[in-house]
């Protein structure tokens, strides 16, 4: 029988649940969150809105096709940790350069696995997300790594995860946005579109490309009169991690530029809009992280099957003067999904049209921004009265 290290993760309720170490050996601190994908690790791994959190794949066996560099979101892994009831130590997959494990101890990642996911999973949908901490044995005790932690360790791991900061009123963005600004090569002229970085996954940037934008990538704090330097012809704000309360910077650019320049706005980037606009958010009980998310699209009627990772929403009916309307809805539990303005061309939906679960049941969306922009009468800088909320159907 192969002797495997030994691993705990002490969550701040006090519950401990004991396991195996994976990837590289350490300790780690953060939200502990769950995905309900069955494929895609390496992309969740790398998408900055993890930034802070410890993810949980329901999944129960993971790895078994290796990494492959095209698959990056972003340059490195930006979880916390991962947690999963069975890893791959082996792979098999013709675009794969590494392993799974390989690519977690190359990075950093802290990894936990032999723990029932099931139960963890049971928990945070019961009692809602918590912090945790994922320990090796083989890092506080390199002389007996196969040993079992004593009660009293334990305790001090739960007490580390609850002393542990909050995401809740943290800005999560300066860590993950870009220190300067850059523009994303393209094959043809296009529209030349701001870019607002909160935590961008590259594959929005290249689906933006690809419906004919220009992007330009600028950095979370960037001023309006910044981007409007820029000459843009609209603005995208993108996805990004943790509570959107405290990014009182990006409120006031969106507010300022509202109106401007025709807007998109992505999972951060939507409930940004939504403050800027006077609104409301709050954080969800466990929030929504997979590849399976039923949207309807109240324009059309249409079902999308969608991919989705936020904590947070937008409490629509908190916007004043009826400024945004809903325009998709969340069928598990009836959070609203999108928004668009009721006069001035901007929108916003709180999930991912650019990746694939549907698999292309939310590409419209970019189509329909590309619309916007050439519909736009922009050349003096007077915005056109026309609203969004009209045009989001297929």
């Amino acid at each position: 029988m192969i002797r495997k290290e030994r691993a705990i993760l002490a969550l701040e309720d006090g519950t401990v649940y004991r396991g195996y170490a994976f990837g590289h050996r350490g300790e780690t601190v953060g939200e502990v969150v769950f995905n309900t994908s069955m494929t895609g690790y390496q992309e969740i791994m790398t998408d900055p809105s993890y930034n802070g959190q410890i993810v949980t794949i329901t999944y129960p066996h993971v790895g078994n096709y290796g990494v492959a560099i095209y698959d990056m979101e972003s340059n490195k892994p930006y979880v916390r940790g991962f947690i999963s009831r069975e890893f791959s130590g082996e792979y098999s997959n013709h675009r794969a350069q590494q392993s799974l494990e390989a690519f977690m101890q190359q990075y950093g990642v802290v990894s936990i696995q032999g723990i029932d996911t099931r139960a963890l999973v049971r928990r945070l949908r019961t009692g809602g997300v918590v912090k945790g901490v994922i320990a090796h044995r083989s890092y506080t005790h390199p002389e007996d790594p196969y040993g079992e932690f004593t009660p009293a360790e334990e305790q001090v791991y739960v007490s580390r995860a609850l002393g542990h900061q909050d995401i809740d009123g943290h800005d999560m963005t300066r860590e993950v946005t870009t220190a300067l600004p850059y523009a994303f090569p393209t094959l043809r002229h296009g529209k030349r579109v701001v870019l607002m970085d909160f935590g961008i996954k590259h594959t929005i940037i290249e689906r933006l490309a690809e419906v004919g934008i220009e992007p330009i990538v600028v950095p979370a704090h960037t001023t309006p009169a910044q981007i409007m330097a820029l000459q843009p012809h609209g603005l995208f704000l993108s996805n990004g991690p943790g509570d959107p309360a405290p990014l009182e910077y990006a409120h006031k650019t969106a507010w300022e530029l509202m109106g401007l320049l025709p807007t998109f706005g992505i999972c951060l980037g939507h409930q940004i809009l939504g403050l800027a606009a006077g609104g409301r958010t709050f954080k969800m009980k466990f929030g929504h992280r997979g590849g399976n998310q039923p949207v309807k699209n109240l324009l059309t009627g249409n079902v999308e099957i969608t991919s989705q990772n936020h904590g947070y929403a937008v409490d629509i009916d908190s916007i004043p003067n009826g400024a945004f309307v809903p325009t998709h809805i969340n069928l598990n539990d009836g959070t609203l999904e999108g928004m668009a303005h009721s006069r001035y061309p901007v929108f916003s939906v709180q999930y991912h049209p650019e990746a694939s679960p549907g698999p292309h049941d939310s590409r419209y969306l970019f189509d329909r921004f590309i619309e916007e922009i050439d519909a736009f009468d922009g050349g003096n800088g007077t915005p056109i009265v026309k609203a969004s909320a009209g045009r989001l159907g297929v």
